[in-house]
């Protein structure tokens, strides 16, 4: 039984700069497997964001890219599929923590709002239901009073409480694969360890991968500890 979740074969993603392609990523070989943590540590600039989000096609919309190489999730290739269906991919089977929650969540919609959209897109779920199941997901990220937040603005929570909610909204659909792209840098160092705890308790409770993007020096390597393997990505010289 295969149980790899998510390979990267030699990876390559170019952007044109000035008549040229250039090398964001230039050939990241890694596996994933079910229900494992793999931590991506490096500096800025390195390409881990750009990585990570390539595996839902992310950049396809507002810009040129090329992609070289393949991204296995179960199996399929990823860079071969049509947006249509990456579409139905992200959010469901595969979902993404941004590291800026205030500028991931519309400012004009509830919190309610935005979850029960998720449930409603990828479960088919009524407005009750919908509702219920995103009372729970807020509940289960800690979040006090999740009858409260559910009709809130986000700007009317604290940053710690703006990152939960994109938890449970990532979380709702009970995704095979969370991608947690540097979830902790707009927070303080306490509200860091919370969030980093509340990712660990979900991986151990739901059974799903983490992608766990940091940045970082080589050297630091060991400032992102969520119990599983580190990967060192280091900013090419040129």
């Amino acid at each position: 039984m295969n149980d790899t979740i998510l390979e990267i074969k030699d990876l390559h993603v170019l952007f044109p700069v000035h008549k040229k392609w250039l090398p964001a990523v230039d050939g990241v070989n890694l596996k994933i497997e079910k229900g494992e943590i793999t931590g991506v540590v490096g500096e800025s600039g390195s390409g881990k964001s750009v990585m990570s989000q390539t595996i839902l096609r992310l950049r396809d919309h507002d810009t040129n890219v090329r992609y070289e190489g393949e991204i296995l999730f179960e199996g399929e290739d990823l860079l071969k599929q049509p947006l249509n269906k990456i579409r139905d991919i992200r959010g469901d089977r595969i979902s993404v923590i941004f590291q800026d929650p205030l500028t991931s969540l519309s400012p004009v919609h509830t919190v309610g709002s935005q979850l029960s959209e998720v449930l409603t897109l990828h479960k088919g779920l009524n407005k009750e239901q919908a509702k219920e199941k995103a009372i729970e997901m807020l509940k289960l990220t800690g979040i006090p009073n999740p009858e409260n937040c559910f009709k809130q603005y986000p700007y009317e929570l604290s940053g710690g409480m703006q990152q939960r909610v994109m938890i449970a909204m990532a979380l709702s659909c009970e995704p095979k694969l969370l991608i947690a792209d540097e979830p902790t840098t707009a927070l303080d160092v306490t509200i860091q360890e919370q969030i980093l705890q509340l990712i660990r308790e979900l991986n151990e409770k739901l059974g799903m991968s983490v992608l766990f993007i940091k940045i970082g020096r080589a050297r630091e390597g060991k400032s992102v500890d969520l119990g599983g393997r580190r990967i060192i990505k280091k900013k090419k010289e040129r």
